[in-house]
């Protein structure tokens, strides 16, 4: 049986691989499940539907329910454009860090999940270890659902999820859940000194966007729900962050196009807020189609991923706090796919090592000292196992 790998040394490996969201994961997955396999766990591949890309599921221990699973994507963000100091797809120490692509978010919590699952398998444990690498996570939660309707049934249930996005190895048990459209303004282009017989698609969006502003000023000015008072904002909130448009300074637009974007408190409800947004844009369509017909706004969805609920005294967030010993409470208002987790029954908690405010940076870093804190967490989880 070949050598079992240190967590440095698989992670160095991960990084490797370029795993961008626009690109294939296959080669690290193909690493992976060689590696896994040659340890004799347990694995399963699931493939994308139409891209060279897949997730990938592990089993190690007893064909027992009741195990913990060990989840993390393994797609990063590009480094086009960013100012990097060494090269981002090999790891490099240096000042107490580790620089790489990937090392903070999220292939060292990966590495160090993909080292437990192949100790577990090699000591023996009472209640088994699972694995889950997804892919598109970047892109907008897409490959953790697709994974765990297709694996899941091929192995023991297991009673709790643990995400490692970077939390400093707090436990994180609750986050937003977000909604983003692709929205298309068609306008009807006329010379602006007669603007009021075209349709400008820029100022018709300009409507969406000053809505949004409002809903959100009205959301903060309310006091907030119990539900969502320790989130910040305390709010479900609106966005719009990228917009393009327009043919010349002097007629009126033809098209507008942007991405809207809502991340909604956990606890809210978000198919009330997707009527709410879609009944604003059919107001505001029937007025362009008053004075121009053919005028029309184009809706597609981007991403639609759930948020994660506090679930106190649930096995996930019990067995972190028993780990790490960190009884604080902590939310957070990025998404992660824990919410996916939740929604297949599973109890669900956050809590992997570095600081997300590094992820998606130029020279990306985990420092050391959380590297080993998960790593030790590792080690007291599989203590916990055995037990």
């Amino acid at each position: 049986m070949p050598a079992r790998l240190t967590p440095y040394e698989i992670m160095e490996k991960l990084v490797s691989f370029p795993t961008v969201s626009r690109d294939s994961n296959l080669p690290l997955i193909d690493w992976v499940q060689d590696y896994l396999d040659s340890h004799g766990v347990k694995t399963y591949r699931h493939l994308h539907a139409s891209e060279p890309k897949a997730g990938l599921w592990a089993h190690a221990g007893p064909m027992e329910e009741g195990g913990i699973i060990l989840s993390g994507h393994t797609d990063v963000v590009p480094v086009d454009g960013q100012d990097w100091h060494s090269d981002p797809f090999t790891v490099t120490e240096k000042d107490g860090r580790y620089y790489g692509r990937g090392c903070c978010d999220m292939k060292g919590f990966d590495a160090l999940a993909i080292w437990a699952v192949a100790e577990a398998q090699a000591a023996g444990t009472a209640r088994p270890l699972q694995l889950a690498l997804t892919y598109d996570e970047e892109v907008g939660l897409i490959g953790a659902d697709p994974l765990l309707r297709d694996a899941v049934p091929h192995f023991p249930r297991a009673a709790a999820a643990i995400i490692g996005e970077p939390t400093t190895m707090q436990a994180v048990t609750g986050h937003k859940g977000g909604m983003a459209w692709d929205v298309h303004f068609h306008g009807f282009e006329i010379h602006s000194s007669l603007a009021y017989r075209g349709v400008s698609a820029i100022m018709e969006a300009a409507r969406l966007i000053q809505w949004a502003n409002e809903v959100n000023e009205q959301s903060a000015a309310a006091t907030p729900p119990a539900h969502a008072a320790a989130f910040d904002p305390p709010w479900s909130n609106l966005h719009v962050g990228m917009i393009e448009g327009g043919t010349a300074h002097n007629i009126t637009a033809k098209d507008c196009e942007f991405v809207f974007t809502i991340r909604v408190v956990p606890g809210d409800d978000r198919e009330a807020w997707k009527k709410r947004i879609f009944d604003k844009i059919a107001e505001i369509e029937a007025g362009m189609q008053a004075i121009q017909p053919t005028a029309r706004i184009e809706v597609t969805e981007r991403f639609a991923g759930p948020g994660l609920m506090a679930e106190p005294g649930g096995v996930a967030e019990t067995l972190v706090r028993q780990i790490t010993g960190d009884n604080a409470s902590h939310v957070v208002s990025y998404g992660t796919e824990a919410g996916y987790f939740q929604e297949h029954g599973f109890d669900a908690v956050v809590c992997g090592p570095g600081d997300i405010q590094q992820a998606h940076q130029p020279d990306e870093y985990i420092e050391i000292s959380q590297f080993e804190a998960g790593h030790d967490f590792m080690r007291r989880l599989l203590d916990h196992l055995k037990a």
